[in-house]
């Protein structure tokens, strides 16, 4: 199936809240399965990391978080989550959460909204866009393979015996 065309817009106040919610969900559980902490201890280290990023909220300065629209059932609605910050000094931009909601995957729409992404980076005289992706989310891996992403290299962890 062809998908629709989609369009990134920037949250709104009223979206923040449950963006937020979302994240810290989902952030923790990656947080907890790379990492082999419990679940409280994920909670708190995800909702630290989202309040560092956006101590401001919605108004805090060199974080972009922008909703994936597109049509869907002749509606246009929210099929995902693109947050990133464009660093000048060095002509590029990092993703920090790229989400499509489960019912519009394999549907075209995170690969349009990358897309998009680059064609406004490029307007901003930006030259590479680089993101982090869990070692388990191979689904992850294949789509941003295929749209041109190269491995870099590898985030690695050991735990230090005490």
């Amino acid at each position: 199936m062809k998908a629709m065309p989609v369009t990134l817009r920037a949250i709104r106040s009223d979206e923040f809240e449950a963006y937020q919610r979302y994240f810290i969900a989902a952030y923790s559980e990656e947080i907890a399965e790379n990492f082999g902490l419990d679940e409280e201890h994920a909670m708190r280290r995800a909702n630290h990391e989202f309040q560092r990023c956006f101590p401001d909220g919605i108004t805090t300065l060199d974080h972009d978080l922008m909703c994936i629209e597109a049509q869907v059932e002749k509606h246009t609605q929210v099929v995902g989550y693109l947050w990133f910050s464009a660093n000048l000094s060095d002509r590029s931009a990092f993703i920090y959460d790229f989400f499509v909601f489960a019912e519009h995957r394999s549907m075209g729409f995170g690969q349009q909204a990358l897309k998009q992404l680059e064609h406004k980076l490029a307007a901003l005289g930006m030259e590479q866009i680089k993101l982090r992706v869990a070692f388990h989310n191979q689904r992850a891996l294949a789509m941003y393979q295929k749209v041109g992403f190269t491995i870099t290299g590898y985030n690695m962890a050991k735990p230090i015996a005490g």
